[in-house]
Parts: C-alpha cells; sequence; structure tokens
C-alpha cells in the first residue's frame, strides 16, 4: 500500500513539474516539427502555407491539416495532408512531433522508404496512412513498434520484399491495406487469418491464405512432377475416393451456412464448432430454468454471422453479436478482444462486476470460456445506441427524451463513482455505449472491463507498475472522448470518465458527432472535434448557435442552455474545473424536475466520494 502511495505522490509530483517546465518545450518541440516539415516537403500547390509570425495560444491549431488536442495549446494530436501533391520523403521532423495519434500523407507523391524509426519518432500511432505514394523498399519490421496502431495503410506504394512476421504482434490492428505492391512470400499466418484476400490484393509474389491455398518452391517443381507422374497409377483411387468425400462434406457444410469470412471466418469461429466446444455451459449469473450451452449461442448466431453483429458498447473492446434463444429471449453476446486473464482470474473478476446492479446500467447476465476465447451476456437492448438514435432518419429525439437519456446515464455512472469505497472507473463512455430499453431509459455498457481487456502484456505489465489501468496514452478510451491530460499523463481518472460523458451531453444537444461538426454549421474551413467547436462559439459568446435545430426554438429554450452549460463544465480543460459526476447528476436531475418524479432516479442513493477530490 505504501509504495503504491508513493507511485501516485510521485506521478502527481511528475505531472505538477511537467504543467510548470516541461509544457513550453513540448509547445515549441510541436512548432519545430510543423517548421521542418514545411522546409522537408515539397510543396508545389502551397497547401502548407502556414504562417509562423503569429505566437497566439494555439496558433498553429488553424493550419490546414494540423489537429490538435486543445484549441488553446500547441500540442498536436494529427497530421492529415491527403491529396496534397507533397514530395520528397517521409521527413524526419515527425521526431518532434511525438504526440500524434493520426499521420495520413495519403495520395502524394512521396518516394525513399519507410523510416524503420517511424514508430519512435510518434510511438501513439493509431491511423497510419502512407497509400498512393511512390514509397520504395522493404516494409520496416520496426512497423510493429506502434503497438497502439489500429489502422495501417501502405496500398498503392512500390513497396517490395516479405511483409514482416512483426507485424503480427500489433494486436490492436483492425484495418491492413498492403495492396497494389511488389510485395513477395508467404503472409504470416495470423494476418491471413485477420484480414481478407483485398488487403494483398495485386501482390503477384504474395502466397498463402487468403491470396492461395499454399507456398511451394519452384526449385523443386520438376521433383514433383516426377514423383506425381509415377505414383499417379497407385493413387488415382484413393484420389477419386477423397474427391467425393469432399464433395459430400462440401455439400453438407453449405446447408449449415454460407462460407463465411471476416470477423466470424477467422480461425476462432471454427474451434468453436468443435463437438467438445460446443458442449461448454454459460455460465449465468441466476440460475435458469433451462440451462445455456455454447451450441445455443452458435445456433442463435449462425455460428457468429456478420450479420448478427450488432452496435452495443465499445468495438475496440470487443465485437457484440445478437443472439434469440428458442424461447423468444435476446441476449447481447460480446467477444472480448484480448482478454488476457487466465480462466480463474476472469471468474473471479466476473464474479465482481455481476454484484454491478443498477437501472441505468446494462445488465450483465453471464459469461462463457471457451478455450482462449472469453465471452460476456447482457440483456439485449431493443432501441439500439444513442448514437444511433441520434443520427436516425427516421425521425428526431425530442428534448425532454433528451434530457431524460442524460439524466438516466449520469446516475448510472454517478453510481459507479460515488456508489462504491473506491470508484469503479468506466473509461470507454461514449454515445455508443449508452444504450436504450424499451422504455428509452439509458443502459451503460461495458462497466468494469478495463481490468478484463488488456491490449498486450508489455502494456499490462507497465500498468500494475504504476497502479493504474492498463490502457496506457487514452488508448482504452473512445476517439473524440479522450480527456487532453491523457497526452501527458496517461492514467485513467474519474475526472477523464467525466470529460467522456460532457461529449456525451455536447451530442445529445447539439447532435453532431464527437469528432467532426456539419460544414453548414461549422463552415467548410472548420477542422476539429465537437469540443473544438463549443470552446469556439463560447468564446465568441455564441453557444447557443450549436443547439440542434430540431430542438430549439421551443418553450424549453432555457433548460437547454442550462443544459449546455453544465455539458461545458464537463469538458473543461483542466481536470480540476470539471465537476464530480455526483454534482453533474444533481444539476441534470434538477432540470429535469418537472418531466419526471424524484423518486425514478433516487433508488440507488450515492454515498461515497460527494466532493470533487482529485485524487483519483
Amino acid at each position: 500500500m505504501n509504495g503504491r502511495w508513493a507511485t501516485r505522490c510521485a506521478a502527481t509530483f511528475l505531472l505538477l513539474c511537467m504543467t510548470q517546465t516541461s509544457v513550453s518545450p513540448a509547445i515549441e518541440d510541436d512548432v519545430r516539427c510543423l517548421r521542418e516539415l514545411k522546409q522537408s516537403l515539397g510543396d508545389p500547390d502551397g497547401h502548407l502555407a502556414w504562417n509562423f509570425s503569429n505566437t497566439t495560444v494555439g496558433f498553429v491549431c488553424n493550419f490546414v491539416g494540423v489537429g490538435c488536442w486543445n484549441p488553446q495549446e500547441n500540442r498536436i494530436l494529427s497530421l492529415s495532408f491527403p491529396s496534397m501533391s507533397l514530395t520528397g520523403g517521409i521527413p524526419s521532423a515527425l521526431q518532434f512531433c511525438s504526440g500524434v495519434n493520426t499521420l495520413d500523407l495519403s495520395d502524394n507523391s512521396l518516394t525513399g522508404p519507410i523510416p524503420p524509426d517511424l514508430c519512435e519518432w510518434i510511438p501513439y500511432l493509431v491511423k497510419l496512412d502512407l497509400s498512393g505514394n511512390s514509397l520504395t523498399g522493404s516494409i520496416p519490421p520496426e512497423l510493429s513498434n506502434c503497438s497502439f496502431l489500429n489502422s495501417l495503410d501502405l496500398s498503392s506504394n512500390s513497396l517490395s520484399g516479405p511483409i514482416p512476421a512483426s507485424l503480427s504482434g500489433l494486436e490492436r490492428l483492425r484495418t491492413l491495406d498492403l495492396s497494389n505492391n511488389h510485395l513477395s512470400g508467404a503472409i504470416p499466418a495470423s494476418l491471413g487469418d485477420s484480414f481478407p484476400s483485398s488487403s494483398f490484393d495485386s501482390n503477384e509474389g504474395l502466397c498463402g491464405q487468403p491470396v492461395s491455398s499454399h507456398c511451394g518452391s519452384g526449385s523443386h517443381t520438376g521433383l514433383i512432377i516426377i514423383i506425381a507422374a509415377g505414383v499417379f497409377g497407385a493413387v488415382a483411387s484413393l484420389a477419386l475416393a477423397y474427391f467425393g468425400w469432399r464433395c459430400y462434406f462440401s455439400s453438407e457444410k453449405k446447408k449449415s451456412g454460407d462460407a463465411i469470412s471476416g470477423e466470424e471466418g477467422r480461425l476462432w469461429a471454427a474451434r468453436l464448432r468443435a463437438s467438445h466446444n460446443r458442449l461448454v455451459p454459460v455460465s449465468l449469473f441466476q440460475k435458469p430454468i433451462v440451462k445455456v450451452k455454447l451450441a445455443d449461442l452458435l445456433a442463435a448466431t449462425r455460428d457468429f454471422h456478420r450479420d448478427y453483429i450488432i452496435i452495443a458498447g465499445s468495438e475496440r473492446v470487443g465485437t457484440a453479436f445478437k443472439a434469440v434463444l428458442p424461447d423468444g429471449s435476446a441476449l447481447a453476446v460480446k467477444r472480448l478482444h484480448g482478454c488476457s486473464l487466465g480462466e480463474k482470474q476472469f471468474r473471479s473478476e466476473m464474479g465482481r462486476i455481476s454484484q454491478l446492479r443498477h437501472p441505468n446500467l446494462v445488465p450483465l447476465l453471464g459469461f462463457c470460456v471457451v478455450e482462449d476465447e472469453r465471452f460476456l451476456v447482457y440483456k439485449y437492448m431493443p432501441d439500439g445506441a444513442l448514437y444511433s438514435r441520434l443520427r436516425s432518419p427516421t425521425g428526431n429525439l425530442k428534448w425532454s427524451a433528451r434530457l431524460r437519456i442524460g439524466i438516466g446515464a449520469s446516475h448510472g455512472l454517478a453510481w459507479l463513482h460515488h456508489g462504491f469505497p473506491t470508484p469503479f472507473l468506466h473509461q470507454t463512455i461514449s454515445s455508443s455505449g449508452i444504450l436504450l430499453d424499451e422504455d428509452w431509459e439509458a443502459r451503460i455498457i461495458d462497466f468494469g472491463l478495463p481490468k478484463l481487456v488488456s491490449s498486450s502484456q508489455a502494456d499490462a505489465g507497465v500498468a500494475r507498475s504504476a497502479g493504474a489501468s492498463p490502457f496506457l496514452n487514452g488508448d482504452f478510451g473512445e476517439f473524440g472522448y479522450i480527456p487532453p491530460e491523457y497526452a501527458s499523463n496517461p492514467i485513467a481518472t474519474v475526472k477523464g470518465d467525466v470529460y467522456a460523458f460532457g461529449v456525451v451531453l455536447l451530442e445529445l444537444v447539439t447532435g453532431q458527432k464527437p469528432t467532426e461538426i456539419s460544414a453548414d454549421l461549422a463552415g467548410e474551413g472548420f477542422k476539429g472535434s465537437l469540443v473544438d467547436w463549443i470552446n469556439q462559439l463560447a468564446a465568441a459568446g455564441q453557444l447557443p448557435e450549436s443547439v440542434d435545430r430540431s430542438i430549439s426554438g421551443e418553450e424549453s429554450d432555457g433548460e437547454i442552455l442550462q443544459f449546455l452549460r453544465i455539458a461545458v463544465t464537463c469538458v473543461a480543460n483542466r481536470p480540476k474545473d470539471r465537476p464530480s459526476m455526483y454534482r453533474v447528476y444533481h444539476s441534470l436531475k434538477s432540470l429535469g424536475d418537472k418531466y419526471y418524479s424524484s423518486e425514478q432516479f433516487e433508488e440507488f442513493p450515492l454515498i461515497y466520494g460527494k466532493d470533487d477530490s482529485d485524487s483519483l
């Protein structure tokens, strides 16, 4: 305990020191990065006409192609320069933009190799797009050091040589495109199993799954022909028998469903269909009348076919499938991505999470452990995710419904933060992770998952040494919801959850996406997130202009503006300026007194940590 307290104190002291002494050098590095990028890249069309004479705070955030963590700081989050006719090589100046998580240099005229040091320069890359250039040389094995990489696109270049086996170690990788190059050799098995053939198209030298059945050696072709000719007569009958059996097997397989590809076609799905796995029971927290086995889930999802995928919580945590059992009961079954816990630890953690019961949480009904696979079973929420409802073409949410959703979701999150001596951090709060039941009550999903999912053993080891969540650099958070302080102090906090929830509140009142704003509202020249846009309007005294037009102009305009101001305090740049979830919930509930009875949201009292302590 003393060691852990000392670690936290040290971390707090380090953050204070960074705030006082390290911010300026970091900002200077980012400005230096842009200066040297402009100098090293050929820019015939003048897209990078950046003016460095302006020294106001956050001036680089207005540069074309530059995204910032916060408009009040020159800390660069993304560099996006697609289709700008840029020339030259990939510049070493990127080493001064170490906080960048998105690099898009696609569809330019860049030449030369991909620098092996790229991941040392910008270690927190989540998206790397170098497609549509004239890059040469081999794919550096060192790209595997970009351990946070979700998307890698190197297509349409002149890259040659083999695909490095080390890329298989990119456990977060969800999108890969190496097509239209001159690559050769065997495709690493794990990549071939995880990505479709389109990821490797137009590389004539590649072999192996999924582009061909196997890789052969040309030097032995003559010998193979001689041997085959000598034994052909002896094996002809066996071959015919095998062919007949194969046809029969294929027809039977066709009856059970079409050949599947992508997420449901990976080896994990094939393993589940084995007879000894199908009998594995699903552990349910409340004893059911009829016992459920994995075979029932396989039948209810057609072997976890893609047609049964639903949006439920964080897709980075796992993929969720809708399963309707023979008795008509509907479930949401989530396959966890990268659960590193052993079975005993996993079952213990399930026991802990199963105790989290609240009207504004999606009920976790049980789980299933099959070999190295981990499945969570939730109650199915028929009205889907808030994200989808806010953007549904069939109709807009009325203000009273949005307010009720905001109150309910804040109640659930406040209970996780303040209903226990030690707060439960969520870390993946988003409008996709707030679901609506048949009564349109808000239900939060994916609570309690930080201890279940770690992206790599290395991350988990670092996290344990820091006494914190294994999801470093805000990587566990969803894009558009990551608080700015995670860039320099990547330890999850309750105030980080408050920030993410504030973005959800902004979505409710504006109807906009967290990562982009409609051009008709912000103008064609605006490049920033929802929080950036709100800060810009707040600075200009124009906050009312952000309100969704479908709910503005009603008698409730005063309530809407109060709701908006609560949301703005939640996304304050400094964590200590944000309220606790206890205060957020009570502020929102006071707005809804005329719509809903006070008893509706008082079933679970909030008894711990009612102050705004920043100790967690």
